[in-house]
């Protein structure tokens, strides 16, 4: 018995020594940081534009990988079942992180497989309708949907995302009915409105704000209570007439649960400098969006305990299923 104890001691304290040796000299190969949604979306735009500040800190080549779909369950799950060895980071939303492993018990895998570092920006949803609707106003909609139920139909990222929950809570408070057109991404679902196959969008600002400037959306409201400095043109929800609407939508990093702890804090520090970036605040402020990062990984936690309940209950409200 003493010899067998004598052996599995050793063999972790060898395993340990190892993954100290492992951590000290992370990273030591590129990074690879999962987006969930496809080229062109509010997620995209954010590893995109903080990548070079952030392969600076890291003092390693950062690449950004899509893969869409399942309202970004399909990365998350991706991330989950990788080595974690710190090489591979997931930039998520809440659908991924909160929405979907509470609401689609099919999914392989939970939140808690999921190991927070920081968040790292948050922003307003933008309200945009297709220029080939009479909807100039949120007024204008309410009415509409009111007059004609489901017969507006708007577009998202996907079941669950925040531009599902945003029009969700919607529908919500203005007691209508609208028909959901799910999208893999935030990126075609803002071309459908622009084509005018769908009418309109919660779109996340990065997806909307270029092309409402070039005049081919028009947007009419964003979906915090009060106006955003973000967004200064447009009128928040309690000026367009829906003061008890608010919303507001984060991004963050996370990496498998097992991660090493100085690991962690490696990404973490790295993502406080790219996020210090000027570069990065004003690349981020013209899409709409603002750095917004956590005091500590903890911190991070603390912060999505109280957002679970916030998405998961809206879900719940609206009825929504994620499958």
């Amino acid at each position: 018995m003493k010899t067998i104890r004598f052996v599995l001691a050793c063999t972790l304290s060898v395993m340990a020594a190892q993954a100290s040796a492992q951590s000290a000299d992370y990273p030591n190969r590129p990074v690879r940081v999962v987006v969930g949604f496809a080229p062109g979306g509010a997620a995209d735009t954010v590893a995109r534009i903080m990548s070079e500040s952030f392969s600076k800190a890291l003092k390693q080549t950062i690449v950004v990988e899509n893969k869409p779909g399942a309202g970004s369950s399909i990365a998350a799950d991706y991330v989950v079942k990788a080595p974690a060895d710190g090489y591979t980071l997931l930039i998520a939303s809440p659908s991924s992180i909160s929405i979907n492993p509470a609401l689609n018990p099919g999914l392989t895998y939970t939140a808690k497989d999921l190991k927070a570092v920081t968040k790292i920006t948050t922003s307003p949803l933008v309200l945009a309708v297709s220029t080939k609707t009479d909807i100039h106003s949120v007024a204008d909609l309410i009415r509409i949907a009111k007059a004609k139920p489901d017969y507006l139909n708007y577009a998202t990222s996907g079941n669950g995302s925040a531009p599902h929950l945003g029009a969700a809570l919607f529908t919500l408070l203005t007691n209508t009915r609208m028909t959901h057109v799910p999208y893999r991404g935030g990126a075609p679902a803002i071309q459908s409105v622009m084509a005018g196959d769908t009418h309109l969008s919660f779109g996340t600002a990065p997806s909307v704000l270029a092309q409402a400037e070039s005049g081919k959306l028009r947007p009419i409201a964003v979906s915090t209570k009060e106006s955003s400095a973000l967004v200064p043109s447009l009128p928040g929800m309690r000026e367009a007439g829906l003061p008890d609407y608010n919303l507001e939508f984060w991004y963050g990093i996370f990496v498998p649960a097992n991660t090493p702890a100085p690991v962690v804090q490696k990404i973490y520090d790295a993502a406080v400098i790219a996020m210090s970036d000027p570069k990065v605040k004003e690349g981020l402020a013209r899409e709409g969006t603002e750095t917004s990062v956590s005091k500590s990984p903890e911190d991070f936690d603390e912060f999505l305990a109280k957002e679970d309940k916030f998405w998961v209950n809206l879900a719940k409200s609206a009825d929504i299923a994620v499958n």
